[in-house]
């Protein structure tokens, strides 16, 4: 059996074609396409027509890409800046009536839970009691879990995107008093999810996105030329300097960084400080960079519980209200 997803993002939709024998997820192919919503929507601000029409156009690429490669209609779903958009549900009416793929929003909490899953069966049992870390533009995921599926989830208003907004656009390089303030906050939201992180005392702590990717990268991890089955690692100690470096330089000059995209450039210095401040408040010094994550999450429990549960994924998806606001700690039942 061959089945797609599609992830739009706050910058990309990215599509993955996967064979399923055998219960395990063996991609055949994988494509991209820039849409870069960030850049036309600030946080919680609603989705503008030209807007719509991009990521419309993206999706209908994206199901004809995987029609050609042999898979049904694409398992379609975005994240925080779509699912916190005031006009989100005539947002996914409009892509559902132009291109017949039925785009749903996960709250930041089944995010979490998928891209748990989706790290954990990368990781294997042998990596035990073991916490995530996820920076996306909108929020920072965070759980932990001993079996399957998570014991506890939280999903934080500390994206890359949000804070670059609030505390990063006055001044380039930004200010010792900025630089503080930034702090702050991630402090206060992550204290709760933090202190039960250090509780738990994780055996493994693994991490996930793009942005751990391009810090682990900075920090002297492989490129991802070497492909997927390269053990990289990022240090809270180093990701500390790469926090002093990229805070140094202007958005322009950080791009020129091993690791760094000029895309992400901007965003970069707001997801080392999110990085390190989360490492830090967790009690997490190491953590392996994971090439699975919530794509990999949907195609399992697709794999695992058939097309009912994406059904019912969408069908709150329509009902659920969006909060912009921060989103208190949840507790998530764990599934041996």
């Amino acid at each position: 059996m061959r089945i797609s997803v599609v992830d739009v993002g706050s910058r990309t939709v990215r599509l993955v074609v996967a064979d399923t024998e055998g219960g395990v997820p063996l991609p055949v192919h994988t494509a991209k396409w820039r849409l870069r919503l960030c850049e036309h929507v600030e946080p919680g601000a609603a989705v503008p027509a030209e807007a719509v029409d991009l990521l419309v156009d993206a999706v209908e690429q994206a199901a004809r890409t995987s029609a050609r490669w042999g898979a049904a209609v694409p398992l379609a779903f975005a994240t925080a800046v779509v699912r916190n958009a005031p006009n989100r549900l005539e947002v996914l009416s409009a892509v559902r009536a132009r291109t017949g793929v039925e785009l749903c929003t996960l709250p930041g909490e089944t995010e979490a839970e998928l891209t748990f899953l989706g790290a954990r069966r990368w990781m294997g049992w042998r990596s035990g009691p073991m916490a995530l870390l996820d920076i996306g533009a909108g929020t920072l995921e965070v759980a932990f879990g001993r079996g399957l599926m998570p014991d506890f989830v939280a999903s934080l208003p500390l994206g890359t995107g949000r804070l670059t907004h609030d505390f990063l656009l006055d001044e380039e390089p930004p200010s010792a008093e900025q630089m503080r303030a930034l702090r702050r906050r991630i402090r206060h939201q992550l204290r709760d999810a933090g202190s039960r992180i250090r509780w738990e005392g994780p055996r493994t702590a693994v991490v996930t996105s793009r942005t751990f990717q391009q810090l682990g990268r900075l920090c002297g991890a492989a490129p991802g030329r070497q492909g997927p089955f390269t053990e990289r690692q990022v240090r809270r100690a180093d990701v500390k300097t790469a926090v002093e470096r990229l805070a140094a330089l202007p958005a322009a000059e950080r791009a020129l960084l091993p690791g760094i995209s000029a895309p992400r450039a901007a965003q970069s210095l707001a997801g080392a400080v999110i990085a390190h401040t989360a490492m830090k408040m967790t009690g997490l010094k190491t953590a392996t960079v994971c090439p699975w994550a919530i794509r990999e999450g949907v195609l399992l429990r697709h794999i695992e519980d058939g097309p009912s549960w994406w059904a019912e994924v969408c069908r709150l998806s329509l009902d659920a209200t969006p909060s912009p606001g921060p989103v208190p700690l949840q507790l998530a039942a764990a599934t041996p």
